[in-house]
């Protein structure tokens, strides 16, 4: 009997889950997909691409948003199976609310250990299939950089006359290493062409150090040396990292396996480390807002109006999803420790829910 039951409760969650991911699912399309009409508007492409894309940029999108999925999921199934009488004939058979909560709780914190490990590598390389794509079809783009094993490749573009392309081995310390800088007029003809050692940029106006300086005169290049000059860019270190640290996508697994490498390629540790912990953060919040949902709806057997604990439920939604925000922003303001900020939410969850667990388990 305890096995049925079982099978029972695991069942309609996860049926109630998947219909709540179906459902939210099908609003991110509607929406996306207006975004994506959008940007094809003016190119030669056919209605299918669009759609395609907003296939396969949504899931990502639904992984940022399970805590609060999982928790209507779970509101959802607990005020059916209380309205319903299920949940009196679940007491009835030996289980109680303490048991009930942590069967679904401990299923929540398991099920975010496999959308790490089998989904999150699925979505992240949709996500990059679909910036790939989508960088294909950009028009009229002035500015462009690209991070990849080879270095760094950056394009901009000065005024309607004038180019720059420069390309680096890495970054490092806030400077570029191993720099070429090309600059091109309207038709491509090299203008000059500088070669340094690095260049400093923590602002706008970058810092060319121990340079070599080739300018094109009458079919020659003319060769010179200067210890030091400098110029404007539109990029900085904090605009170029929030550039090409797109961390969509990079999965789970990448990041425990290839997080030394990413540091050496010239990744922002920070973000890495931001990225990483929020990953490691997510079946523990599966955990506890499932759990939230189970105490609010377990506290009577009484049927009771379903307006008011959807009400409930976007409310604490909003309210967690703010001091998640808050506490992310202290940690990138250096209020406090970045990694704090980022379990901070789940500290505090978790007291609550140890409370919420003590009353529940009276009733």
């Amino acid at each position: 009997m305890n096995k049925i039951l079982l099978n029972y409760l695991l069942k309609n969650f996860f049926k109630t889950f998947l219909n709540v991911i179906l459902i939210i699912y099908s609003f991110g399309i509607m929406l996306n997909l207006f975004e994506e009409i959008e940007f094809f508007k003016n190119v030669n492409t056919s209605i299918m691409m669009p759609l395609i894309l907003t296939i396969l940029f949504v899931p990502s999108m639904i992984i940022k948003l399970l805590p609060f999925v999982i928790f209507i999921s779970s509101m959802w199934f607990m005020i059916k199976i209380r309205n319903n009488k299920d949940l009196l004939t679940l007491k009835v058979y030996g289980y109680s609310n303490v048991k009930i909560f942590f069967i679904l709780a401990f299923t929540s914190f398991l099920l975010g250990w496999l959308i790490l490990v089998l989904i999150n590598p699925l979505t992240s390389s949709m996500v990059k299939y679909y910036e790939q794509t989508k960088s294909q079809y950009a028009r009229d783009i002035d500015h462009l950089v690209n991070f990849n094993k080879n270095g760094i490749w950056i394009k901009e573009n000065l005024n309607k006359d004038q180019s720059r392309i420069v390309t680096a081995e890495k970054l490092e310390n806030k400077k570029l290493i191993n720099v070429k800088v090309f600059q091109f007029d309207k038709n491509y003809k090299l203008e000059i062409n500088y070669i340094a050692d690095k260049i400093d940029i923590k602002s706008n106006n970058w810092i060319l150090e121990n340079i070599i300086v080739f300018k094109p005169e009458k079919d020659l290049l003319i060769k010179t040396e200067q210890e030091k000059l400098s110029f404007y860019s539109v990029y900085n270190h904090e605009k170029l990292i929030n550039l090409f640290n797109n961390l969509d996508t990079m999965s789970f697994i990448d990041l425990l396996i290839n997080y030394d490498g990413l540091i050496e390629k010239g990744y922002n540790n920070t973000i890495l480390n931001q990225s990483l912990h929020s990953m490691l953060v997510l079946p523990f919040f599966l955990f506890l807002m499932t759990a939230i949902a189970s105490i609010l709806t377990m506290h009577t057997m009484k049927k009771s109006n379903n307006l008011r604990f959807i009400f409930i439920g976007l409310m604490i939604s909003v309210i967690v999803y703010y001091l998640k925000d808050l506490s992310i922003a202290l940690g990138k303001t250096d209020r406090i420790p970045l990694i704090l900020s980022i379990w901070a939410p789940v500290i505090g969850l978790s007291l609550f829910t140890f409370i919420g667990v003590l009353q529940i388990n009276e009733k």
